[in-house]
């Protein structure tokens, strides 16, 4: 069964700029579904099948034809008048951005930020899971947050290796971040979600993702003025 509200040959998409699932997507694109997989999966939670293209660019203020434009360069993904499939574009998102499956996560940091990160759903809700909690407080060392039992950064390499973790998060002060970040990047972490505000230094196989709500806020700040 297809789901999708519009479709375009092969020829049409090349001409567009757009590219199969096998190839390499640009910035752009692979920005934009991303916001589309968030407003989806939530949708999912909340128990709703179908979504239109107009629902999607109200929740993502994308343009509904850019994202018709989008989803319609990878196959056809539903019906029009009906709307996507939320399940199955949620799956078929999920490949197109090679994130199917379940990924691990390292989270650095077993403070109260580290917590609300380890309780939250928000990465479990995508696929990610948080298989191990490091501190280099010994004070918090051993000590249970949810299902996982605070480790020592010493232990770190080890654990990357056994539990197969490319991602780490950090959740640190600003001026800890760089000495956690070259440790993660040792234990062979390739990709590192900061929560702190430091500029990391980390060499370029290795990407940096900086999670900042002051930078959004001023992003729509700066939207909201123009």
């Amino acid at each position: 069964m297809s789901y999708g509200e519009a479709t375009t040959s092969a020829p049409q998409a090349e001409r567009d700029g757009r590219v199969s699932s096998n190839e390499r997507l640009s910035l752009g694109v692979a920005a934009r579904l991303s916001r589309y997989l968030q407003v989806l999966t939530q949708a999912k939670k909340m128990g709703k099948e179908t979504i239109s293209s107009q629902e999607l660019s109200d929740y993502t203020h994308v343009n509904s034809t850019q994202i018709r434009r989008d989803l319609s360069g990878f196959g056809k993904f539903g019906k029009r008048g009906v709307g996507y499939n939320v399940e199955a574009l949620v799956s078929q998102i999920r490949k197109i951005l090679r994130t199917a499956g379940q990924h691990n996560i390292a989270l650095i940091g077993a403070g109260h930020l580290g917590k609300a990160i380890a309780s939250s759903e928000i990465f479990a809700d995508h696929g990610f899971r948080v298989v191990s909690i490091f501190d280099v407080d010994d004070a918090k060392v051993g000590t249970p947050i949810g299902n996982q039992v605070v480790r020592h950064i010493s232990d770190l390499r080890q654990v990357v290796e056994d539990e197969d973790i490319v991602v780490g998060v950090l959740a640190v002060p600003n001026q800890a971040a760089q000495g956690l970040a070259d440790e993660l990047v040792e234990a062979g972490v390739k990709i590192i979600f900061n929560y702190s505000e430091s500029l990391l230094d980390v060499p370029p196989e290795v990407t940096v993702h900086t999670s900042s709500p002051a930078v959004d806020l001023l992003y729509a700040l700066y939207f909201y003025l123009t």
